[in-house]
């Protein structure tokens, strides 16, 4: 089976080392970079480029860029499919995308599905990739019919070398508005987090919640400042109802309001169980 990898930085070289270290899978790939792709080859994760010329013999292929990136790879390479493709996005956004992809795989003829690889690195690029990164991961599937079984089930199947846990369905929308509380907003907090004065002098006066907070304030700024703009409608919502919320404590904590604040904490600590399951 041949396999097409878009993009190897984190993403993607994981990918194309998963496929290469299950075995009996040629992957070709393209990156922007030629020196990345160079090396990507040379480190045996990628037998070949990906070109106009060889993309019809892929039966796969996984689109590893920022949205804008992959709207512009698909909208070049979708006349040199052949029908029986199946291109699947690794975007973290994917109204856009996936509006794009459907038009296109309808008006050419192969199968697009919109997917997200729920797995990641605050390290980015080809050199922090590794096969096993989704190893036990979901990933998000957003296909164009809800009920489409077959597709699903070929999905599944392309993607089983790569360890992924299961694959869950969604819409576009309802991915982008739940992503960006569990995904956008948390990068959002850690990064802002960081910058507070007293930060410079945490250590040996921190433990599990600061590394918990701050992981993800190490992030690549290129890639999420594109994220966060492309989903803007629903992090801004998730940033206001986070104001609000802060204020309740703030106003809180300012008039030593101690029923208000028990209130406020065991709310918080009530709805962690309530979603999570969380026991005591």
């Amino acid at each position: 089976m041949t396999i097409g990898i878009v993009g190897l930085g984190l993403i993607g070289g994981s990918l194309a080392k998963a496929y290469k270290q299950a075995g009996e899978y040629r992957v070709l790939a393209h990156d922007s970079d030629r020196p990345t792709l160079d090396i990507a080859m040379v480190a045996g994760a990628v037998d070949a480029p990906l070109t106009e010329e060889n993309v019809n013999a892929c039966e796969l292929v996984l689109i590893a860029v920022n949205p804008d990136a992959a709207i512009g790879y698909l909208e070049g390479i979708a006349p040199h499919l052949n029908r029986n493709s199946l291109m699947v996005d690794c975007c973290g956004t994917k109204r856009r995308v996936c509006q794009v992809g459907f038009r296109l795989a309808d008006q050419y003829g192969f199968t697009f599905a919109g997917g997200h690889p729920m797995a990641g690195n605050h390290l980015s690029g080809f050199a922090n990739s590794r096969a096993d990164l989704f190893h036990g991961a979901p990933m998000v599937i957003v296909p164009r019919r809800y009920d489409d079984i077959q597709l699903l089930d070929r999905i599944q199947q392309a993607l089983l070398p790569v360890g992924f846990r299961g694959i869950s369905v969604t819409t576009a929308e309802e991915h982008d508005r739940v992503i960006a509380f569990t995904s956008q907003l948390p990068h959002v907090v850690s990064n802002a987090f960081i910058k507070s004065p007293t930060a410079r002098g945490h250590r040996g006066v921190s433990a599990g919640s600061y590394r918990d907070l701050t992981r993800v304030a190490w992030l690549d700024p290129a890639m999420w400042s594109t994220l966060f703009l492309e989903n803007k409608d629903h992090l801004l919502q998730e940033i206001d109802w986070l104001q609000q919320e802060l204020a309740r404590y703030r106003q809180a904590i300012a008039e030593d309001d101690v029923p208000a604040l028990r209130a406020l904490l065991d709310e918080g600590r009530r709805l962690k169980e309530e979603i999570d399951g969380v026991k005591k």
